[in-house]
């Protein structure tokens, strides 16, 4: 097996304030549990027979200042009032010896469930056209969802979404991510 492949994945989310930017994702960071990383971003492929866990046990491998690859969704806003979202989808196809896809959507103006649809409809669609599946774009997640399970090629579809809200005086950061684990 190359090393360089991940084997696991785990998902994970958080929001912070402050009155400093930096300061306000390092707080995300920090409810999401992975401050103490050094986070890689990477572009948004699941290896083949990367199996998802726990976010309890992907945190319990983790080493503070170990580098970690990473699928990371960012919103942030400094705005009263203004509504942010980060997502990250996931779709795992049945034959593990194929690759999955991971999406990040990094929302301003929408919530929670409006952002974890989007993120999990982007990486089913993205996953989907690769396995020759075409659906209709514009039915509703529902409908595709429905679509692409019982089309028997994609097992598994899931996010993990964070929303907040800005707040006077302070940044706004939201966070989510897919953390790669190496065996």
């Amino acid at each position: 097996m190359n090393s360089s492949v991940p084997t696991r994945v785990f998902l994970t989310k958080g929001a912070g304030q402050h009155k400093y930017r930096l300061k306000s994702f390092e707080e995300a960071l920090r409810k999401a549990l992975v401050a103490q990383q050094n986070l890689v971003q990477v572009s948004s492929i699941l290896p083949p027979k990367c199996k998802l866990i726990s976010r309890e046990k992907g945190l319990r491998e983790l080493v503070p200042g170990q580098i970690c690859y990473c699928v990371m969704a960012k919103a942030d806003t400094n705005e009263h009032g203004r509504l942010v979202a980060s997502s990250v989808g996931l779709a795992i196809p049945k034959d593990d010896s194929k690759w999955g896809y991971l999406s990040e959507i990094h929302g301003h103006g929408m919530n929670s469930g409006q952002a974890a649809d989007m993120a999990e409809d982007l990486a089913a669609a993205m996953l989907g056209t690769t396995l020759g599946l075409e659906v209709d774009p514009d039915k509703a997640w529902s409908e595709k969802e429905q679509v692409y399970k019982a089309s028997g090629l994609i097992i598994k579809t899931s996010n993990a979404t964070q929303a907040a809200r800005g707040r006077e005086g302070f940044w706004t950061t939201t966070v989510a991510m897919a953390v790669f684990l190496f065996d």
